[in-house]
């Protein structure tokens, strides 16, 4: 068994931000960031489609000597992960693991809710999946769970337009259709990874008694916390603190929006999945 790199994997660029912050907590390992940037969005896409693209990606991120997956997506986590885990896995190589963002999200909502009423923002497709709001239901029963589909969001920061007067409109009306649906929120779950770069609007129209839950934090010591209890899979990780990007678009385009969501700059290859 040779040790190798954390892949992490996202339809488009909103998995950097859920690597960052890994990157910030964890800096001692390798990392591999693929990007399915030519077939995004995701979200539009049905259960099928995700998952026949998400597992396409998975198996080339195992190719290139990742033991460990994160899918950095939304989407997938609630389109594809559970039958990856359930039904290719065990084919593939059991001693492989891929884990999604969802569940860490989901996980520590609990502690933070006084009211016991959640909102979910995300995309009209993790809306639809529902989810969220099954992951809370088995850890947390009393917990009532809304969701708002925001699907201009993602453009909005897609097109560098997250800081504009422009975005006022979309994220000002999406958190108070949230918010009159029920007005007992005391805690909305940003779920998608795209979000954090809408966070300042986001809290400048939330209510101030409402927590805003953006992802990446919780994932990332979920996975520190992953990588305590199963020493036998941190072992598998090697640590040369590097990060490496891949994307199906041209990698000039990767690099510019990329360095955008990282504040730095990014120098990535382009790569074909295959089925």
């Amino acid at each position: 068994m040779v040790p190798g790199p954390i892949g992490v994997f996202d339809s488009g660029y909103g998995g950097l931000t859920i690597l960052r912050q890994i990157r910030e907590l964890m800096p001692q390992y390798d990392y591999l960031y693929l990007g399915d940037n030519a077939r995004a969005p995701y979200g539009i896409r049905s259960f099928d489609v995700v998952y026949e693209f998400t597992i396409q990606a998975v198996r080339k991120l195992f190719q290139m000597g990742c033991h460990l997956v994160i899918l950095g997506c939304n989407t997938a986590s609630a389109k594809a992960l559970r039958t990856i885990q359930q039904k290719d896995l065990p084919q593939l190589d059991p001693q492989r693991r891929v884990l999604g963002v969802i569940r860490p999200t989901a996980e520590c909502v609990g502690q933070i809710t006084q009211t016991r009423h959640v909102g979910i923002m995300a995309t009209p497709g993790t809306i639809r999946s529902h989810t969220y709001r099954m992951e809370i239901a088995k850890l947390y029963p009393d917990i009532k769970v809304t969701g708002e589909a925001c699907p201009m969001w993602v453009p909005l920061v897609e097109n560098h337009e997250a800081d504009s007067p422009g975005a006022d409109y979309f994220v000002q009306k999406h958190i108070e259709n949230l918010m009159y649906r029920d007005p007992k929120i005391d805690s909305v779950i940003l779920g998608c990874t795209h979000y954090p770069l809408l966070l300042d609007k986001i809290r400048q129209f939330m209510p101030s008694q409402v927590t805003v839950i953006p992802q990446g934090d919780y994932v990332a010591h979920s996975l520190q916390d992953y990588l305590r209890r199963h020493p036998e899979m941190e072992a598998r990780l090697t640590r040369g603190a590097s990060v490496s990007y891949y994307t199906t678009e041209h990698p000039v385009t990767f690099n510019e929006n990329a360095s955008f969501f990282l504040k730095s700059a990014v120098q990535a290859q382009r790569i074909v999945l295959e089925s």
